[in-house]
């Protein structure tokens, strides 16, 4: 995962480190591009077959390949010092957030030669997304910004004329270019990628590359020499595939047999995404609920909150079924507690532990202070969700301000939440959830903002519609439509866009297709399509109609009215590819 450099604001452990002076040093055979060249001491590990060293420099979400770690049955010693990585016995690299500023952490610690030193001499590493594109010699990622220099390339972005969307989001297949153990069970099934920079293949670097993928151009999934793996893509949200590359990683000279059920992947599959509302009920109990036309109450006398389950077991239960990402919608205020209280937190935490697919988290990313009055940024309130195991963050409210006020300025003050946390974190890191309301209306001249023709006429005939976004859960209008709101948000720095529909949510009659055309035409991110799904075909629809790179659902899933797995045997049924 990528985003433009900075300087990191947080103050990671690996930080901290505490150099020593050896009688006896270790001697590096060339001169990775890294400064502040030091000798360390070495010494034989005496780490259990059990532990795995884990180089987490303090960016981003790790916790899920944590979890995937300890399910498999493996303690984490975290890297303190570079001799931390000298004496590991298995080191896993997960790189999260940007090329420059990891570099910057890997070469003022020093762990940067002790890494170096650690791959030359063919030690057990696994490096996932950024633990991959390090290895290469530079990358042009607000660039050109020298890597580690193992691997002869640079790390590009991605091509966004020839119509492919960047960042690349989604589960996408494999073409295995030579005999790599630890993907032997992936065969034709789907793994997890989220990226806008990746590296070639090349004459050069051939003798590396364990296998491909094609994403508009073919770039290097994975590689692999002697004990030296890295992957683009992350085994820790591939799911049970994903589970069985770290197994074979982890168990090297285990008899694993091998798996020998194939998929059908082929190229980026089309997501089906479960969305769980929470809120806490009248009791105070965090429940999944679900709105109809965004009102979660029922229409008894008590009128209390809607109840369809408790949000970890229902997440649990999605990812068992088949879903390929969980959205967590925060619909409660939690304003009163402590940041490191917010019980969302609790729900990611104990999600993450057996949910192995992206977690997405939105409602209340925005500044806040706390009863106790302590402040906090919506950079702070991020970092907290991505540490808690979110993969992703959905920003709404905040972001229609954002993009008013840069449609009024034509300034990025680079201050936002949007903003600021995509620089951090990478724009596919970031989702704005667009929030719009149907406006009627007889001549496109009418109204300031971008129309449409309708397919179905309004109530009173008219042809035309624009649509008006709204903040506060759909309570209030503002004075921008959704076409601008999301070419605004692309430029400041969204990676992905949540289409929902408030004329639509809840009814079952389908996607509004008139909207999701509309928006994913305009812009080059990926878009998921939102409300209003009641039957399989209403998905088979959205995607042959549409651009839409996903589509979301909940009530229908919540209610047991339609599986899972229904919707994507249909789908699969009408030509239209899904990950099994």
């Amino acid at each position: 995962m990528e985003a433009p450099p900075l300087t990191p604001s947080y103050s990671p452990t690996s930080l901290l480190i505490r150099h020593k002076n050896p009688s006896s040093v270790t001697t590096f055979s060339r001169s990775p591009n890294v400064k502040n060249r030091t000798n360390f001491s070495i010494h034989a590990s005496s780490s259990a077959d059990s532990v795995v060293t884990l180089l987490d420099y303090g960016a981003g979400n790790v916790r899920s390949v944590r979890n995937a770690i300890k399910f498999l049955g493996f303690e984490i010693k975290d890297v303190q010092t570079p001799e931390d990585i000298l004496n590991a016995s298995r080191l896993v690299f997960p790189g999260v957030g940007a090329f420059a500023p990891a570099m910057e952490v890997l070469s003022k610690t020093g762990m940067g030669e002790a890494l170096c030193s650690y791959i030359e001499k063919d030690r057990p590493f696994l490096g996932i997304c950024l633990g991959l594109q390090l290895l290469f010699e530079s990358s042009e990622e607000n660039g050109p910004i020298k890597g580690l220099g193992l691997i002869p390339g640079t790390v590009g972005r991605f091509d966004s004329s020839n119509g492919f969307r960047v960042p690349h989001i989604g589960w996408n297949a494999l073409q295995i270019a030579k005999e790599s153990e630890i993907l032997d069970d992936v065969g034709n099934h789907h793994v997890y990628f989220v990226h806008s920079y990746r590296a070639m293949p090349s004459d050069d670097n051939k003798e590396w590359i364990s296998s491909t993928c094609d994403y508009g151009d073919k770039f290097i999934a994975s590689i692999k020499r002697g004990n030296v793996h890295a992957v683009q893509f992350h085994p820790e949200k591939s799911g049970d595939v994903g589970l069985s590359i770290l197994r074979r990683f982890l168990y090297p000279k285990s008899n694993v047999a091998k798996k020998t059920g194939e998929g059908k992947a082929s190229k980026l599959a089309k997501r089906v995404i479960a969305c769980l509302d929470v809120r806490a009920n009248d009791n105070g109990d965090l429940v999944v609920t679900k709105g109809d036309q965004y009102d979660v109450r029922e229409n008894t006398k008590e009128n209390e909150v809607r109840n369809l389950g408790k949000p970890v077991e229902l997440a649990e239960q999605y990812y068992k079924d088949g879903a390929d990402e969980v959205s967590f919608l925060n619909i409660t205020g939690f304003r009163d507690f402590p940041l490191g209280d917010l019980p969302m937190l609790q729900v990611l935490r104990y999600t993450s532990e057996n949910v192995f697919v992206p977690l997405t988290v939105g409602g209340g990313i925005r500044d806040f202070t706390d009863s106790q009055g302590r402040h906090y940024s919506s950079l702070e309130v991020a970092a907290e969700y991505f540490r808690s195991g979110a993969d992703k963050i959905s920003i709404g409210s905040d972001a229609v301000y954002a993009a008013e006020e840069y449609l009024r300025t034509g300034v990025k003050t680079g201050k936002t939440s949007l903003e600021q946390i995509s620089r951090v974190y990478g724009n596919q890191a970031v989702v704005v959830s667009i929030d719009p309301r149907r406006v009627y209306i007889n001549n496109p001249k009418d109204v300031q903002f971008q129309t449409i023709k309708v397919s179905s006429p309004g109530p009173n005939g008219e042809e035309y519609a624009w649509y008006q976004c709204t903040v506060n859960g759909g309570r209030e209008g503002r004075p921008i439509g959704a076409y601008e709101l999301a070419k605004a948000v692309e430029e400041l720095g969204a990676g992905e866009i949540l289409l929902n529909c408030i004329d639509c949510d809840g009814q079952g009659k389908g996607f509004d297709v008139d909207l999701i055309k509309f928006i994913s035409d305009a812009v080059s991110i990926p878009v998921i399509a939102s409300s209003g799904a009641g039957v399989p075909e209403h998905f088979s629809d959205v995607f042959t109609k549409t651009n839409a790179s996903a589509a979301l659902a909940a009530g229908i899933f919540h209610r047991k009215e339609v599986p899972i797995q229904t919707v994507k045997e249909h789908l699969l049924k009408e030509g239209i590819e899904v990950r099994i």
